[in-house]
């Protein structure tokens, strides 16, 4: 019996032995599957986002619309009221704009301005009256409204001394006032036309000397020195 001690142990050692590497051969392959099993049930990484595109926060370039309008620099018109017989001359000096109507009797002042080749004039003494013209081809066309009548006119741009002329002074307290418009005869000299006033009186009123026109003139006894629309466009405005 004591011989077949160790034979039984070697024998058993076999088995166990035989045991385990069968054991470790059925666990590899499980261990294995249980890895790809969970490769691939990890999800897909989920797509990167592109940054979101910057705004334009510049200003807008301005439209053409937004240009400013021109207004003329210099500008003098002169001619005949159709269907009256009175002048009216109209200057300009950098879009700001006077005009006067006379036919001998009658007198109107008026200011206003020039914007794009329209004219927009308003009564200086009755803001009733007005004149309204285009401007363009070397001349401005229109009408002009004095006391309730309205007259078309075409006044050709003029040159000095054709034009306005104005003097004023004051005389016993009242203040005279006289205003001229020279335009060049076609035929030779000048046709003038003017009216003065000392407060609502009428008075005689002298020619300009067409040479000379600022040259001193006597109104009703009083010398005046009439100046040209450069002098007191200004001051009318």
């Amino acid at each position: 019996m004591s011989r077949l001690g160790p034979v039984i142990t070697l024998a058993a050692g076999a088995v166990l032995a035989v045991g385990l590497g069968v054991a470790s051969t059925i666990a590899t392959p499980a261990a294995e599957e249980t890895a790809a099993g969970t490769a691939a049930e990890a999800p897909a990484e989920a797509p990167t986002e592109a940054p979101p595109e910057e705004q334009n926060t510049a200003a807008p370039s301005p439209s053409p619309s937004q240009t400013a309008a021109k207004k003329i620099a210099k500008a003098d018109y002169g001619g005949r009221v159709k269907g009256n017989g009175a002048l009216i001359a109209i200057s300009i000096r950098n879009g700001k704009a006077i005009g006067y109507f006379c036919d001998g009797k009658t007198e109107a002042w008026f200011k206003g301005s020039e914007s794009d080749g329209d004219l927009q004039l308003k009564g200086v003494a009755n803001a009733g009256s007005k004149v309204t013209a285009e401007l363009g081809g070397g001349r401005a066309e229109g009408w002009v409204s004095v006391g309730g009548k309205k007259w078309d006119f075409t006044a050709p741009t003029v040159v000095k001394p054709s034009g306005l002329y104005r003097a004023t002074a004051i005389v016993r307290g009242a203040r005279l006032r006289a205003g001229w418009i020279m335009i060049k005869n076609p035929n030779g000299g000048y046709y003038q036309v003017g009216a003065a006033f000392a407060g609502e009186e009428q008075l005689d009123i002298p020619q300009l000397d067409s040479e000379q026109p600022t040259a001193p003139v006597t109104v009703d006894g009083t010398t005046v020195n009439p100046e040209d629309v450069d002098g007191f466009i200004e001051e009318m405005q």
